[in-house]
């Protein structure tokens, strides 16, 4: 697969890939439309990143994640600010997210 050149084909992508609920970042973990209740972020597997950068604002960088949670059989997309502009909070949460962890799993 060659990577998206856009946030929107990112989208559509993760969408043909089964990640169809929007996730949000909250200061507990992440939720997500179809389930009540914030989820942890260690519980959750991201299989793919997609990281984009305005083509000449640095300020415009986003990152698009599909994630799943294996216990619960759900896919989500995650769309968020990421670099100097993200909030701090938020950045952190991001972090934790997209750092390794002890299982693997793909990323793009």
């Amino acid at each position: 697969m060659q990577a998206p050149d856009t946030v929107t084909e990112a989208l559509a992508f993760l969408a043909g890939e089964g990640y169809t609920d929007e996730l949000r970042l909250h200061e507990n973990g992440l939720e997500f439309d179809a389930v009540e209740g914030n989820h942890p972020v260690r519980a959750a597997i991201v299989d793919y990143t997609f990281r984009f950068e305005g083509p000449s604002d640095p300020a415009d960088e986003a990152i698009v994640l599909g994630v799943r949670w294996s216990d619960q059989g759900r896919k989500g997309v995650l769309v968020s600010a990421f670099g100097h502009d993200a909030d701090p909070e938020s950045a952190a949460l991001l972090t934790a997210l997209v750092q390794p962890s002890g299982t693997s799993s793909p990323r793009q």
